[in-house]
């Protein structure tokens, strides 16, 4: 019987190498919150002509990280404080739930992941490393995703996925301190689902989440009014 599978393997197109290693820079603050995306400079940098950068930037406009304005440029996304609130809202559905499906499907290395996760966060409050910590909360957060198994939760996450874990980084300060109660509370969502605790986590979960979006939008009205600021 002829198999119906006949699709060839392709490379990554240009565009998607692009794509991949601009939406690494965002995520990781070489291009800041808001800063325009020279494509006449992206491509000489990538020894690439215009169209495939182009084509990069418009697969990064559907991600939520790059808002393209005709006549006026590409530019990384500058959230407002509403969308911070909203971004909230959506992880405070989607992750609760995901959590209890990754527990059930994956429990010993989902834990494993997070505990890692933890520790690393840890080591980075040792070392006074505000990115490295934001980019271990990414870790954790982004396990329980990735080990839920069901597509259509990862396919709505990953519209956002990015741009959470751009913000992490981006709105990391050089005068933050990594606090412990930040990595306590990763470390009792642990102890939450270790337990299978899920009425806690749920109230944990929310808890972090709505703390997190809030910080976040008074560091963005901070960012957008320097003068008003304490």
């Amino acid at each position: 019987m002829t198999s119906r599978s006949m699709r060839l393997e392709q490379p990554k197109s240009l565009a998607h190498q692009v794509a991949a290693r601009l939406r690494e820079a965002i995520i990781n603050g070489e291009f800041k919150l808001g800063e325009l995306i020279a494509e006449e400079s992206l491509a000489s940098t990538f020894g690439v002509s215009r169209t495939p950068v182009r084509e990069a930037l418009n697969l990064l406009q559907i991600e939520g990280l790059v808002n393209v304005r005709p006549q006026r440029g590409s530019y990384v996304f500058e959230p407002d404080e509403e969308d911070l609130l909203s971004l909230g809202d959506f992880r405070c559905l989607i992750e609760p739930r995901a959590a209890q499906l990754a527990y059930q499907l994956d429990k010993d290395n989902l834990l494993d992941t997070l505990a890692q996760a933890v520790t690393e966060m840890e080591i980075a409050r040792t070392e006074n490393d505000a990115i490295r910590s934001s980019k271990a909360d990414t870790v954790f957060h982004e396990a329980i995703i990735q080990r839920c198994g069901n597509h259509y939760i990862q396919h709505a996450y990953a519209l956002a996925g990015a741009r959470i874990a751009a913000l992490r980084v981006q709105l990391v300060t050089p005068t933050d301190i990594i606090s412990q109660e930040g990595i306590d509370h990763h470390r009792s969502l642990l102890n939450s689902l270790r337990d299978a605790d899920w009425a806690h986590f749920d109230i944990l979960m929310r808890e972090h989440i709505v703390s997190a979006s809030e910080r976040n939008a008074a560091k963005i009205r901070a960012l957008k009014n320097p003068n008003n600021t304490p």
